[in-house]
């Protein structure tokens, strides 16, 4: 008999947002200064792995939690194992909210609140397909394993701490990017560029703080400045209109010192030019002005190595490969004080062809190894790719356009999924086609169509690819 299985998951609806309403109330964003032995990623990541675990509890699903940074839930038996791969941690909610990002609204059809899109509202509805297949008694002949890992959003401490004592998916799919499918995404990689020591001399103007950013995957939403000295009469005249030429707001506040705020727009680093980076658009407001060596030196390389490039061509790191597409550079953190550290992290996305080390030594080049020191921060994401004749990404299109009439095709992007995490694995949703991406966004939401929508499209697949 044939299953409906778009009617099926509308049956769902209202317990599936119950249960997600329940996961976005916890601000579940890493939190290791509040740490402890019990949790190494602080408290909210723990309790949203919980919550989900206790759900899945709930509706009698077998569970594992491992060491309160990952779990599993799981489904079915036999010699191969089917993985699908979520995640409970949000990145910070940061600034420009017009509700709390933590107390869900239901709003014109659509959900709002931080991890909606990314990844709860995907990873609730990944787990109602799991239900649903259940529920309908359907042939399973594989062990399923859908494993919430804990932060991805940052070093992903927690699917590394699964992977060290419980089996690894022989395939499988993460639900954490968009329809049709992610069968490619390319290297990622941040970068550390640190000021060296600049003699000190008298100056009109002196750049006491700049800063900007709150986490290496986000196009800075605000950026601020403190400056002591004597700004220019036409400054305070010009900068609102400045402002509104480049569409971002700017609050300068005159005194001793002076601060000049600038808002812009937040945006996911893989693709910068969804933003605008108030961090370089001030850097480039400021840099003609007669400021301290330290100060000039400092905003003169922003502005004129990163503003406004998102593909890194003054770096010199411009590179495009003819199936992953282009490089993407955006600069993310700023961190600068007189007495302090004089530093800009650059988070990029590298197609194949081009390593960690040659962009190193690319960007090192560029801004010159006299004044800047280039590190690599953390550890290099290198590029995966699972070919589109694969079973898994020829069965999950095949799903895709048998639900959608739409025709599925191969795609690669810049963002990094737990997809990338075993060689046949991919990301499958579950944002539609054409839908506007709000990942790492103010006011991030989800349609609550698209979300029953997933459910019946990844229990169809997931069906599929297990029975």
């Amino acid at each position: 008999m044939a299953i409906n299985w778009q009617q099926e998951a509308e049956k769902l609806e209202p317990q599936l947002l119950s249960d997600l309403t329940t996961l976005l109330k916890i601000n579940s964003e890493r939190d290791t200064e509040h740490k402890t032995s019990q949790y190494p990623l602080g408290p909210g990541p723990a309790k949203a792995l919980e919550a989900f675990l206790a759900i899945a509890e709930r509706d009698g699903f077998k569970t594992l939690n491992v060491d309160h940074v990952a779990g599993r839930i799981e489904l079915g038996s036999g010699s191969e194992i089917f993985g699908l791969f979520g995640h409970v941690d949000v990145v910070p909610a940061g600034p420009g909210w017009q509700t709390d990002p933590f107390n869900p609204v239901i709003r014109d059809g659509k959900i709002y609140g931080r991890g909606t899109s990314d990844d709860k509202g995907p990873s609730i509805a990944a787990y109602y397909a799991l239900k649903l297949i259940r529920d309908l008694g359907l042939p399973i002949n594989k062990k399923i394993h859908f494993i919430l890992g804990t932060d991805e959003e940052s070093d992903w401490v927690g699917m590394h701490r699964y992977l060290e004592s419980e089996p690894a998916p022989d395939f499988g799919f993460s639900p954490d990017a968009e329809f049709p499918i992610i069968n490619g995404e390319k290297g990622i990689a941040s970068f550390k560029i640190v000021q060296k020591p600049v003699a000190a001399a008298e100056a009109e103007l002196t750049l006491n703080e700049f800063s900007a950013g709150i986490r290496p995957n986000m196009v800075p939403q605000e950026a601020k400045v403190t400056i002591t000295g004597d700004l220019p009469e036409s400054f305070a005249a010009q900068v609102n209109d400045w402002a509104d030429q480049q569409g971002v707001k700017l609050t300068l506040t005159l005194g001793n010192p002076t601060t000049i705020k600038i808002v812009g727009k937040g945006a996911h680093a893989q693709e910068p030019k969804d933003g605008k980076n108030a961090a370089t658009y001030l850097a480039s407001l400021l840099v003609d002005l007669p400021f301290d060596p330290a100060g000039k030196a400092y905003l003169t390389m922003i502005a004129k190595y990163l503003h406004l490039d998102s593909r890194g061509h003054h770096l010199g790191i411009n590179y495009t490969d003819k199936l992953m597409g282009e490089l993407t550079a955006s600069p993310d953190i700023f961190t600068f004080t007189q007495d302090g550290e004089q530093s800009v992290l650059v988070n990029v996305r590298y197609p194949q062809g081009t390593d960690a080390d040659k962009i190193r030594d690319q960007i090192e080049s560029a801004v010159g190894a006299d004044q800047f020191d280039v590190s690599l921060s953390g550890h290099a994401q290198e590029p995966h790719y699972v070919p589109g004749d694969d079973p898994l990404v020829k069965t999950l299109l095949q799903t895709f356009t048998d639900h959608t009439g739409i025709a599925g095709h191969e795609q690669v992007i810049g963002g990094g999924t737990y997809g990338r995490i075993i060689k046949r694995g991919v990301a499958f949703g579950a944002q539609m086609p054409g839908q506007e991406n709000v990942m790492h966004q103010a006011n991030e939401y989800m349609p609550i169509k698209d979300i029953i929508m997933a459910v019946a499209i990844y229990a169809d697949a997931i069906s599929r690819l297990v029975k």
